[in-house]
């Protein structure tokens, strides 16, 4: 059985459902993942582009990131709730905001990356993977059997 989540903005504008695991799970420091969290990390999860359906508004900020690949953030231009980002460098992948998707999702992150980029008072679970920048992107998920 595939799994699903739904999710939505705070304001409810935006919902969203999503019809596959993730094919990864990240807390990212990078400087921009901390301006947009707050002074925090951002934790995502990485879905396949074909297995998310939005619907509602959404507005959208692009911008060179660290990787130097274009980056573009989409979120609700009613609250502001941030609901997903791409990569230029990845179009096939969507890397949704956990704080989007519906509790109880049961979803953590299992790396951690940009980590040269933490503040020195930021807490890293030592049991995850690191990366002190951009990782390789996850691997595709294996063809469906049959």
């Amino acid at each position: 059985m595939a799994m699903t989540y739904s999710g939505r903005c705070a304001c409810g504008a935006v919902t969203l459902q999503i019809k596959d695991a993730p094919v990864g799970t990240r807390q990212c420091w990078c400087l921009q993942c901390q301006q947009i969290a707050a002074g925090g990390p951002s934790h995502n999860a990485i879905f396949p582009t074909e297995a998310v359906s939005i619907a509602g508004p959404l507005r959208h900020s692009t911008w060179t990131a660290a990787s130097g690949n274009t980056l573009t953030h989409h979120f609700c231009p009613s609250c502001g709730t941030q609901v997903y980002a791409q990569s230029s460098a990845r179009p096939h992948l969507m890397t949704v905001r956990f704080g989007v998707i519906d509790e109880p999702h049961g979803l953590r992150p299992e790396v951690v990356i940009w980590t040269d980029e933490a503040p020195a008072w930021a807490c890293i679970d030592p049991a995850l993977e690191r990366w002190p920048g951009q990782p390789p992107a996850p691997a595709p998920p294996p063809p469906p059997a049959g």
